[in-house]
């Protein structure tokens, strides 16, 4: 039967009060870096800390993420019985089957966290919304795509790769791949491989030995 002039259909409608979906995370440039480097996730911090509706709480979830190696969905999870201010740890509940574990609270989050926790209204979650909801993925990528912008990134950062960060720079510490794997609940150590494959201190003692010598120093460039 044909529709009335002017009147749409059921599924028009619907098309018109459907609500948008939020952005897919978008493929990498192979020219971008899958990692922040220290000095972008703390130009990222002290950005946030001067920028936005929510300083405290958008600070305090680019430093855990760094901090913890932690997943979008391990972040938006967190609950405050995870965390222990007094004694300073937290209980690190790892998404994909990982393995949990329990890290230490240094004092820039600590300070960050309970200034988050005078600032909030009391909630079970310890990242929330204006209306005491969890924080969603979508959220969590804008707040750290607008935070790269503010400290003057040159690319578009996300959330991974601030867990990516966590991961290289343990690893540039010269920390053992196994502490590492658990630290950031990898199930399979090929996974933590890839940080510890690129620390910059497995390359150090390098020629060392033959420049103390003088020998490389010696060698006469060729002619030909």
């Amino acid at each position: 039967m044909p529709q009335p002039r002017g009147q749409r259909s059921f599924s028009a409608k619907l098309q018109l009060v459907r609500r948008p979906t939020p952005p897919l995370k978008q493929k990498r440039s192979p020219a971008v870096r899958d990692y922040l480097r220290p000095d972008e996730v703390e130009a990222m911090v002290q950005a946030a800390r001067k920028s936005g509706r929510h300083p405290v709480r958008d600070a305090a979830i680019i430093l855990m993420i760094f901090r913890h190696g932690l997943r979008t969905a391990e972040l938006i999870a967190l609950r405050w019985h995870q965390v222990d201010l007094k004694a300073g740890y937290l209980d690190v509940h790892r998404a994909k089957r990982g393995h949990h574990a329990k890290h230490p609270l240094r004092g820039p989050q600590l300070r960050l966290l309970r200034e988050l926790q005078r600032t909030y209204p009391p909630s079970p979650y310890v990242f929330v919304s204006e209306r005491k909801a969890p924080l969603s993925p979508r959220s969590i990528r804008e707040i750290v795509a607008r935070t790269g912008k503010v400290a003057g990134l040159l690319f578009v950062p996300h959330p991974h790769q601030l867990r990516h960060a966590c991961g290289y720079d343990l690893a540039s510490q010269g920390h053992d791949t196994r502490a590492v794997q658990d630290y950031l609940g990898h199930k399979n150590i090929q996974h933590t491989v890839r940080y510890t494959a690129m620390a910059p201190h497995r390359f150090e003692n390098f020629w060392l030995s033959r420049n103390s010598r003088g020998n490389a120093s010696n060698i006469a460039p060729s002619s030909g």
